[in-house]
């Protein structure tokens, strides 16, 4: 029977793991760790912090924002990502040829971070960029619903094929909001049928299909007041309407947009009162602690499922493989080629 996990995931100061952290680690309401670019020199020092954290913990849950673009924590040692609007660039032109490149970036993304001993990326985005939110912009497949749902359900594919779990983020929808949700609350007006005909397109088509997903720290106003990763009501339709029967992360609950919900342990014990499976508390170590304080005695069994158990590449290996070779190349020129200047490919 796989050991069920604590709701809390938290992040680190540095590269290595201080003694106050191994303590942490060892509490069972801690029951991930999430990596950001403070703790990462290379991919070879984020495989032995991997090993060091396991060491203490080997059930923990490891993660890191991967995304592509902007968004990657790591850098040295792994293929450079280009942007997912980047990747769709081509959509329109040659969708298959997009889909398959798009499944190919998934499946190099998904073995280089397996190979560097983490067990999920929190990708892919599939908000719908709409040019409204600077936050998620080029983080986006495309301003088309239909066409994020596509590329997003190939990356997904690929992700698979590596043995790596796909978080979709941030549901039900942040591209339409100007507000970031990490310096405010951000508010959506629109009626519940506009969200459903954009924004939730990808996340409906792809809900099946996900094993993880992180809500947004927005108020859609239509549906409820409360921001969708405090609301029963956004996480009760991603369940029962949606069948999505994967695990729910929290987002930071130290950004802004949380703050509505009260203290540190506050927000925890609203995000899992309304449906959420773990909750990030990452960039305050007190907020952190009194997290999980509050959390002493829960867990949970969905985020057990996205640890797939699939023999770990060894990074060393990939450059063997000819499909890694092919990949990594387009994905590299790809990367040099800003969005607004490239052209169909």
């Amino acid at each position: 029977m796989t050991q069920p996990l604590g709701p809390v995931m938290l992040d680190l100061e540095g590269i290595s793991l201080s003694r106050a952290e191994e303590t942490l680690l060892a509490r069972p309401e801690v029951g991930g760790v999430i990596l950001f670019a403070r703790n990462i020199v290379d991919a070879e020092q984020v495989i032995e912090l991997c090993a060091s954290i396991r060491r203490i913990r080997p059930e923990i849950l490891l993660g890191i924002d991967q995304e592509g673009g902007r968004v990657q924590r790591l850098r040295q040692g792994v293929t450079r990502m280009p942007s997912m609007a980047r990747l769709g660039r081509c959509y329109p032109d040659d969708p298959q040829g997009c889909l398959q490149l798009c499944q190919d970036a998934g499946w190099l993304l998904g073995m280089e971070m397996a190979a560097c001993g983490l067990d999920v990326s929190f990708a892919p985005v599939l908000d719908v960029d709409t040019g409204r939110s600077s936050v998620i912009g080029d983080r986006s497949f495309s301003s088309d619903p239909q066409a994020v749902a596509a590329m997003g359900g190939a990356f997904i594919d690929g992700l698979h094929e590596a043995g790596m779990a796909a978080i979709g983020k941030h549901f039900p929808g942040h591209g339409s909001v100007a507000a970031d949700s990490h310096l405010e609350l951000p508010v959506d007006d629109r009626p519940l049928r506009a969200l459903r005909e954009h924004d939730l397109v990808p996340f409906a088509s792809l809900a099946s299909r996900l094993d993880g997903v992180m809500p947004a720290h927005v108020v859609y106003r239509s549906f409820d007041e409360r921001p969708a990763g405090f609301s029963p009501c956004w996480l009760g339709l991603l369940r029962e309407e949606l069948g999505f029967k994967g695990a729910i992360f929290s987002d930071d609950l130290s950004m802004a947009g949380a703050h509505v919900a009260g203290g540190p342990d506050a927000r925890a014990l609203a995000a899992l009162n309304a449906g959420c499976d773990m909750v990030l508390v990452c960039n305050d170590r007190d907020a952190a602690l009194a997290v999980a304080d509050a959390c002493t005695g829960r867990e949970s069994r969905r985020q057990a499922r996205l640890r797939y158990g699939r023999s770990r590449p060894g990074l060393d290996t990939l450059p063997a493989l000819s499909r890694w070779r092919r990949v990594h190349a387009r994905l590299e020129a790809l990367a040099d080629t800003p969005v607004e200047s490239a052209e169909g490919s």
